[in-house]
């Protein structure tokens, strides 16, 4: 009953006019992303992350996560009508959905697509309401060496979401470390790798480099691929799905919240795999596999239930104990740790109305998402009509003015400019920007860790085998290591899961 309490607790943060505005419009503006293809969630949040500064840290957090979830519901407009999908997630939902619209079918996809996302997100944020107070159990037991372990444990588990070379992964963690080490030393006050650039003293400005990374360098790799949009469907008609569509998708709705739920929590899992694994399992237990692809409901349903699960799953590992799964999941540490927030086993008990409001406005924006992606489904849907050549600059120069309103520094739009080159060579290159994300945002933690740790040990680095929970997460991080390094082949999930 405790979680009840504190949940409504919540509530009482989230429903004040400001809070609830925000929420709104992080919802509004996540379908809108969701919906454009060629942005995705983690643009929009690094672009818009720089407005959080000026804002409460419930409503500013809230804000962000709508749009993460949003993202999810939107993305499957586009899959469904124009079969681009609008964000990774809903790469499977294109399969069948697509094929459900040329079979004039499209508002029942679009529908039950929305009734999944807010089925799965409302399942998923019941259980993170009663799950997390479970972990805050464990608070009081951790310290700098814990911290340490738990941070490094994290650090090693992004290796698994590493779809392409363990060893272009190893690589981006190195740089990502190294670029959280820039600027002076919080112990002694020295220089490190700063290169007499006084710009540099204080460090690599975080904003600088999701924006570049995320923003510009999709801009770049988008203006190779640009293509006119064809819609399937003018108008949208029957959007509510039939007595037969609601029998045959809701176990495949109830089955994808818990496959989504599941790889939330998983470091390295995140909506896009559980999207993936959804349909896998809804072909498997099929009576007729044979009608997935050619448009059957239950390929809308599982994964588009699993991928909102998804991200409600993933805030357990952020908000309880620090650790990012994803690179969303990142960025929203890193708007933590710009407004002074310090996610871990101790945030829960240290700040309950934030970690309360954050879920209270969760089950609001859940409630946002349903209203504005069912009776307004045709609207988004014309929203594709928006050319690229209109959209890509004001993108830029979204990316330009949200950068430099962080600091007023001239200098961190170079350091964007310079990250958004880097970052589109090399996605070119194949190499994945979330390992470096992830590690430039918990070096600084890790790092601070294991000096407070070495400064209380009398007995140096045996202190991390002396106490059994840090040495439990140090030898669990080093046999997953070495667990993903003897995987001969990396598994990569294909659009064809036959």
């Amino acid at each position: 009953m405790d979680a009840f309490h504190n949940l409504m607790m919540g509530f009482t943060v989230i429903f004040t006019p400001q809070n609830l505005w925000f929420c709104f419009l992080g919802s509004v503006v996540g379908t809108l992303v969701g919906v454009l293809p060629g942005i995705g969630p983690l643009a929009a949040l690094a672009l818009l992350l720089p407005v959080t500064f000026q804002l409460a840290p419930v409503a500013g957090l809230g804000m962000l996560t709508a749009i993460f979830y949003g993202a999810m519901y939107g993305g499957s407009t586009t899959s469904i009508l124009v079969n681009i999908p609008g964000e990774a997630a809903s790469v499977v939902t294109a399969i069948d959905g697509h094929e459900m619209a040329k079979q004039g079918r499209a508002g029942a996809a679009l529908g039950m697509a929305a009734m999944a996302s807010f089925v799965a997100g409302t399942l998923a944020l019941i259980a993170v309401t009663f799950f997390s107070p479970v972990l805050t159990a464990f608070a009081l037991r951790f310290g700098p060496p814990e911290n340490f372990g738990l941070m490094l444990f994290g650090l090693v588990c992004t290796l698994y979401m590493i779809s392409g070379s363990k060893i272009k992964g190893v690589l981006m963690l190195a740089v990502g470390f190294l670029a959280a080490t820039v600027g002076l030393d919080v112990v002694n006050g020295r220089d490190r790798f700063t290169l007499g650039n006084i710009n540099l003293a204080g460090g690599i400005e975080i904003l600088s480099v999701v924006i570049g990374l995320y923003g510009v360098a999709e801009i770049l790799v988008n203006c190779e691929t640009i293509t006119k949009n064809h819609m399937l469907a003018e108008r949208i008609r029957g959007l509510w799905p039939t007595l037969a569509d609601w029998r045959a998708s809701w176990k495949p709705m109830i089955r994808g919240s818990f496959v989504g739920f599941f790889f939330g929590l998983v470091p390295g899992g995140g909506p896009v795999t559980a999207s993936f694994m959804s349909y896998a399992l809804e072909r498997r237990v099929a009576k007729d596999p044979s009608r997935f692809g050619k448009g059957a409901i239950e390929g809308v349903a599982g994964p588009e239930a699993a991928n909102n699960a998804a991200v409600s799953g993933s805030m357990i590992p952020l908000m309880s104990l620090g650790i990012p799964g994803n690179a969303v999941t990142a960025l929203l540490l890193g708007a933590l740790v710009i407004q002074g927030i310090q996610p871990g086993p101790m945030f829960i008990t240290q700040r309950p109305d934030l970690f309360w409001g954050v879920m209270a406005s969760m089950y609001v924006g859940n409630v946002f998402l349903l209203l504005l992606n069912l009776p307004l489904a045709g609207l988004w849907a014309q929203c594709l009509r928006i050319p690229y050549r209109v959209l890509f600059p004001m993108i830029l120069l979204l990316s330009i003015v949200g950068t430099y309103s962080a600091n007023k520094n001239v200098f961190d739009l170079w350091v964007m400019l310079g990250f958004g080159v880097a970052g589109y060579v090399l996605r070119k290159l194949q190499y994945d920007f979330s390992p470096f994300l992830i590690a430039f945002v918990l070096a600084p933690i890790l790092e601070q860790s294991l000096r407070q740790s070495l400064v209380m040990s009398p007995d140096g680095v045996l202190i991390f085998m002396q106490r059994p929970l840090a040495a439990g997460l140090v030898v669990a991080s080093v046999i997953l290591a070495v667990l993903v390094f003897r995987q001969r082949k990396p598994i990569q999930p294909q659009g064809d899961m036959s």
